[in-house]
């Protein structure tokens, strides 16, 4: 009985490669946006801590100098914080890419996969229509010998 053999099996193949790579890809874009996230909260806590400081020079003893300092570190720190939200934005948009190419990935390898299965129904198709003619040759064969010798 003959194998079964897909004509595009390394397309397949290839589709799967590419599917695991943009995983790998989806994977890593996800984590620098998990990292750049958590830079934004170290961020924002020290932020806040800087403002605990103002209000806490403000309160008690006024010292200029300290209260200037802090409020130049809250400064920073909201420079800071822009920066990171628009790195947060750049991680977003790269994990929203690699979302995509993953999608598509997959979509292209469950393609390959439905048309591996009608081509492996045709094989099967194909098999049962030569069993078929065998059995109808072979009984046949019997019939147009049995009715010779029975002449």
């Amino acid at each position: 009985m003959p194998r079964f053999k897909y004509r595009m099996e390394n397309i397949l193949n290839l589709q799967l490669k590419l599917e695991d790579q943009a995983k790998a890809n989806f994977g890593a874009a996800n984590a620098r946006l998990l990292e750049e996230q958590e830079k934004l909260q170290q961020l924002v806590i020290k932020k806040a801590g800087y403002e605990q400081k103002v209000k806490e020079y403000a309160q008690g003893l006024i010292r200029i100098d300290e209260i200037h300092r802090y409020k130049d570190g809250v400064r920073a720190v909201d420079f800071a914080i822009e920066d990171q939200m628009k790195a947060i934005k750049r991680a977003q948009r790269e994990v929203d890419f690699a979302r995509l190419r993953l999608n598509e990935a997959m979509k292209d390898r469950k393609t390959q996969e439905i048309l591996k299965e009608k081509a492996f129904e045709q094989f099967l198709a194909e098999m049962k229509a030569e069993e078929t003619k065998v059995t109808d040759e072979l009984i046949s064969y019997k019939y147009g010998t049995a009715a010779q010798q029975s002449h």
